[in-house]
């Protein structure tokens, strides 16, 4: 028989609904009642649902975040994160001393490490760690967005971690540095998949959902650096492709040069860096762009002019210092922590304000000074007070940081430093909301 080479013909239906509506709809009708929606089929992905790409051609004008990055990898897989990150430096050294002097079996039961994963294995950990016993390398780790932890970390062999991602890692620990963290498909509706960091950084940072795995792009690449005792750590080369600078250079009419000139004749990486951060969290670009965001990497526009560049990159550059936390402290009167407890974490809850009048006059006058806020109670008496709900509900990737973080700490004390954190936390989100804001406000003629 001849084989016929031509595409075959793909109809797609959507039913939503109550289970029983579902049931009812199948009973009544066959395949030849379904109204059925013929599908354009697209090389090269071949989607078995409708898709809009009408933009596809402005969308590509772009240039791809993964081609600007050379240098990229998927962050550390640990296979065993309570084993292998902790809350506290010395809680690592402490887990590894012990570690170290037990047979295998022993350290299995003891640390609750289960069975051998197909790249981890309590043996190699025993291994790696015995092979390398340096505790200058216990490093901080950006684990989850607004948290930060502690791990051992030479990112030269496998073993203790199941993936340390040494090639790309070794530049966050080498010298200073920043990073993007993107997913390259999306299963929510909708893009939040992009965070900044500047420390080693785990896989699940901005989502630990399926096939929302998370890849780092860092700024800067650094030598490898034997035995590094002071902090001297030379000068990192940017992870930027040539060719696609000049491109980007010219197209804004400005220089480009390592290091930032306050007259803005020229731009250096961070600004670069920068831009790219606004337009990906501008709200028009992910709402225009959403079919395409779900299934690869960026696209960013190229800015038309310098102006535009430099209005973007101002923005962006707020939003960078703002997840990294640099010189925020909490905003007085917003996620207080007024009453006095145990501290500790039981199960996190948010009751707005105006839910509250019944309880107390006073309550009545918070209530109708601001209805959107509210408490987020972390036990039947203790509570952040003044919470903005925008915060509460805000998405980073597959998490609601305001949930994700203390849900994360269920069963634990709050100390002084961990209030303090929240409450900053708190303030982060709510003026990243503001910035948001900005970017749709400042609305740039290619999301027109």
């Amino acid at each position: 028989m001849e084989r016929n080479n031509n595409l075959a013909q793909v109809f797609h239906f959507d039913l939503y609904g109550k289970r029983s509506e579902k049931y009812d709809f199948l009973l009544n009708n066959t395949l030849q009642t379904i109204p059925w929606h013929e599908l354009e089929l697209s090389a090269p992905q071949f989607f078995f649902v409708k898709k809009d790409f009408s933009l596809k051609e402005e969308y590509e004008k772009g240039f791809s975040v993964q081609e600007m990055f050379p240098v990229n990898s998927v962050g550390i897989v640990t296979a065993r994160d309570n084993f292998t990150i902790h809350n506290i430096a010395q809680d690592v050294i402490n887990t590894i001393n012990e570690f170290i002097k037990l047979d295998v079996e022993t350290a299995r039961s003891r640390f609750n490490l289960g069975k051998d994963a197909r790249d981890w294995s309590v043996s190699g950990a025993l291994k790696d760690l015995t092979q390398n016993p340096d505790f200058r390398k216990i490093v901080e780790i950006n684990y989850r967005p607004f948290d930060k932890r502690f791990t051992y970390y030479t990112g030269k062999s496998k073993g203790f971690h199941c993936m340390p991602r040494g090639n790309v890692m070794q530049h966050f620990v080498n010298g200073e540095n920043v990073g993007l963290m993107l997913c390259r498909q999306q299963k929510t509706n909708g893009f939040y998949h992009c965070l900044i960091h500047d420390k080693i950084v785990e896989s699940s940072f901005v989502s630990n959902k399926t096939s929302e795995i998370g890849y780092s792009f860092p700024l800067y690449l650094y030598p490898e650096i034997e035995n590094q005792t002071s902090p001297d750590y030379g000068v990192g080369v940017p992870n930027l492709k040539p060719e696609m600078i000049t491109i980007f250079a010219e197209k804004i009419g400005l220089k480009y040069e390592l290091e930032r000139n306050i007259d803005k004749n020229s731009f250096a990486p961070i600004d670069l860096l920068d831009y790219i951060y606004a337009v990906l969290h501008s709200p028009t670009y992910r709402e225009r762009y959403k079919e395409f965001l779900k299934i690869d990497f960026p696209r960013v526009p190229y800015p038309e002019n310098a102006e535009q560049f430099w209005a973007l990159v101002a923005l962006g550059g707020k939003l960078r210092k703002l997840h990294l936390m640099e010189g925020i402290e909490p905003q007085e009167g917003m996620a207080t922590y007024p009453q006095g407890g145990t501290h500790e974490v039981e199960k996190p809850l948010f009751v707005r304000h105006s839910e509250l009048v019944s309880e107390s006059p006073e309550n009545k006058e918070i209530a109708g000074q601001a209805r959107n806020d509210g408490r987020v109670y972390i036990n039947d008496s203790q509570y952040f007070d003044n919470v903005p709900l925008v915060a509460w509900n805000f998405y980073i990737g597959g998490y609601q940081p305001a949930q994700k973080w203390l849900k994360d700490r269920k069963g634990k004390k709050l100390n002084n430093e961990d209030v303090s954190h929240y409450r900053k936390i708190i303030r982060v989100l709510v003026e990243t909301q503001e910035v948001m804001e900005a970017a749709t406000n400042f609305n740039p003629s290619f999301f027109n």
